[in-house]
């Protein structure tokens, strides 16, 4: 896989593409849909075909948790107040998703706020990223599952409409109709935390029921405990630069118009605070080290420097609140938040490689 991925000047024989949709067809018929007759051939794909690989799973082995039911925050007994989880907020209506549930399933879809949305979550990257999924060329929003296959360690999506292959990490379509049709899901804001500290904040939370329609063992620490702990990918992918961030260091990513920044987690450290630019935009960003917490703001040309604790920042005319969708200020003004997210470094420098800056290697 390192070597394919470290030779893109090679290319296969006229026969590789045949053999490997026999092979993928043995392990599961439905991997034809999303790579047989004409999707599947190179011209047609926006990745490398010899690069596509099995995950260990069939189409749907993961499957997605589709408007799942939810409890409230008093009803949710079974998490701890260690537990990390995915906090939503989009017009008023706050949502928590536990990482051990989302860990078994890797993707919901489901309306928040009256937005549309799909929370995928690629284990393998550790990276969790909210979708808007309506898009202009269909009257209903997308609804999106996890296809079986992998790319570079990140998993592929894909929609149940068209049966296109998405890349999650980057929300644009690699293979099937909606290839060259000018589309990309677009990012929204989400947050990882404590259950304590989202349940702190946002304490009318609405929580995903373990009560999924799944047999699954959701307790802390059950899924992907070794994987998580450990320095090694389970699928190999190349790292280039590993001198500031090391191929499994978290890093918190924003990209803009003109370029992509990272951060490593590690910079955030006893609640640092960075005023910083990323592309064309400059931004303000406050994190937590031990919960994996990164918010960033589009800060326009104010600066800011850190407050008595995380949920505030001291700016221009006093304290700032720090709040899931903006950055709001003593006088009510709102700076509204950047859709960034964290990842494994990986994940981030593979997709993004030279196009991408990193804070500490500049």
């Amino acid at each position: 896989m390192l070597w394919l991925e470290a030779h893109p000047e090679i290319k296969p024989h006229e026969s590789y593409r045949s053999i490997k949709l026999f092979l993928f067809a043995r392990i599961d018929p439905k991997f034809l849909q999303f790579l047989g007759g004409d999707r599947g051939r190179q011209a047609n794909m926006k990745i490398r075909f010899e690069e596509v690989t099995w995950g260990g799973v069939k189409v749907d082995g993961i499957p997605s948790l589709d408007n799942p039911k939810l409890v409230a925050a008093a009803d949710a007994d079974y998490l701890v107040d260690t537990d990390e989880v995915f906090g939503v907020a989009i017009n008023g209506d706050v949502r928590a998703c536990p990482l051990r549930i989302m860990a078994w399933h890797e993707m919901f879809n489901e309306v928040i706020g009256g937005v549309p949305v799909a929370l995928a979550y690629c284990t393998l990257c550790g990276s969790g990223i909210l979708y808007e999924t309506k898009i202009k060329q269909f009257e209903k929003p997308l609804v999106i599952g996890s296809s079986g296959f992998l790319y570079r360690s990140n998993k592929l999506m894909f929609d149940r409409h068209t049966l296109s292959l998405w890349n999650q990490f980057t929300g644009k379509p690699v293979a099937g109709p909606l290839v060259d049709q000018g589309v990309e899901l677009k990012v929204r804001p989400v947050t990882i935390t404590t259950w304590a500290k989202w349940k702190n904040k946002h304490p009318d939370t609405k929580v995903l029921s373990l009560d999924t329609g799944h047999f699954r063992d959701y307790a802390s620490g059950a899924v992907y405990n070794e994987y998580f702990s450990g320095s090694d990918l389970m699928f190999p992918a190349l790292v280039r630069d590993e001198k500031t961030a090391k191929q499994k260091d978290f890093v918190f990513g924003l990209r803009e118009a003109g370029g992509a920044r990272a951060w490593p987690l590690k910079a955030f450290e006893g609640g640092k605070v960075f005023n910083d630019k990323v592309g064309l935009k400059n931004v303000v960003l406050v994190g937590d080290t031990a919960t994996r917490t990164v918010r960033a703001y589009y800060r326009q040309d104010q600066t800011f420097k850190k407050a008595g604790d995380s949920t505030a920042l001291e700016g221009p005319g006093g304290t700032w609140k720090v709040d899931e969708g903006f950055l709001t200020g003593p006088g009510g003004e709102k700076l509204p938040r950047a859709p960034g997210g964290i990842s494994y470094w990986f994940a981030w420098e593979n997709y993004h490689g030279d196009k991408t800056t990193l804070f500490g290697r500049d």
